[in-house]
């Protein structure tokens, strides 16, 4: 039987800092050197998430942006994007507008990820932005008007803050045709909520099936703590949720085990598979 693990980054992989830790990378790179199969499926982009699991020999596409894109690490080429429709995302700029919220676009044109934005209506924005252009070297490029930017490359919004500011916007968003959203509490900033809007097409469970497919995969186990690790669940064969996930992930797992600051992930393979 051929397996494939994956997991979720932030709040299950990662510690409470965002950090993968040695003994983590260490277990799944014996895991992988055994002949294992290991991935991840994140909201992050290329641009972070490469470089935060740099230290594990990833062996298999990965899924980012909810979906939207599976991006081989190795090859460090895009086997597949979900892109917005046009009118779609142009719909989406504008609500994002009236409520005077100002989030990132997210295009991929010519095999290249890169950013755009309009200004930032929160700190937490704001230092989002100087991380990911900072640390991560992802490109950014200010704009006056998403509206007039908007077109057939667009692939991705996404915007942080409370969550009485951003439900309405979201109610709005979900009558939009052929996009879908994801509206999630952040893990880092416990008071602020992440709202992301992408193709409908895209979401971490069609993001799996097209890598059971690709790679295949007879049997998937995935890990994961957030509500949008939710898909995920619902079409994987073993579902492990982290002590510190939400309960409804928890209560959609068939088992549950120690927090995310344990190394549970890791230590979990490590108990399941006699080969490492």
């Amino acid at each position: 039987m051929r397996e494939l693990l994956i997991t979720d980054l932030d709040g299950t992989l990662l510690n409470s800092k965002g950090i993968l830790s040695d003994i983590t990378a260490q277990i799944i790179n014996r895991f992988i050197s055994a002949g294992g199969t290991f991935t991840f499926a994140t909201a992050r982009t290329a641009s972070s998430a490469v470089k935060i699991t740099e230290k594990i020999n990833i062996n298999t596409p990965c899924v980012l942006m909810n979906g939207v894109s599976i991006y081989d690490i190795q090859k460090k080429k895009y086997i597949k994007n979900e892109y917005i429709n046009k009118s779609a995302a142009v719909a989406a700029a504008e609500v994002f507008k009236q409520f005077n919220i100002k989030p990132f676009m997210y295009k991929i044109k010519n095999d290249r990820l890169f950013a755009l934005y309009t200004g930032f209506e929160n700190k937490q924005m704001y230092e989002f932005f100087l991380l990911r252009r900072n640390k991560y070297d992802k490109p950014f490029i200010k704009c006056s008007d998403f509206a007039c930017e908007a077109d057939e490359f667009v692939v991705y919004f996404t915007t942080l803050g409370e969550y009485e500011s951003l439900a309405p916007v979201k109610t709005l968003l979900d009558k939009i045709n052929d996009i879908s959203c994801a509206f999630y509490r952040d893990v880092y900033n416990k008071g602020l909520w992440f709202l992301e809007v992408f193709s409908n097409r895209a979401s971490k469970s069609n993001g799996v099936n097209f890598l059971k497919k690709y790679g295949k995969f007879d049997f998937v186990t995935c890990f994961g703590d957030n509500l949008n690790d939710l898909p995920m669940f619902r079409i994987c064969d073993k579902r492990i949720a982290v002590g510190n996930a939400k309960e409804e992930v928890k209560s959609a797992a068939d088992e549950v085990i120690e927090c995310n600051d344990t190394d549970s992930v890791a230590f979990w393979i490590k108990k399941n598979y006699e080969r490492i």
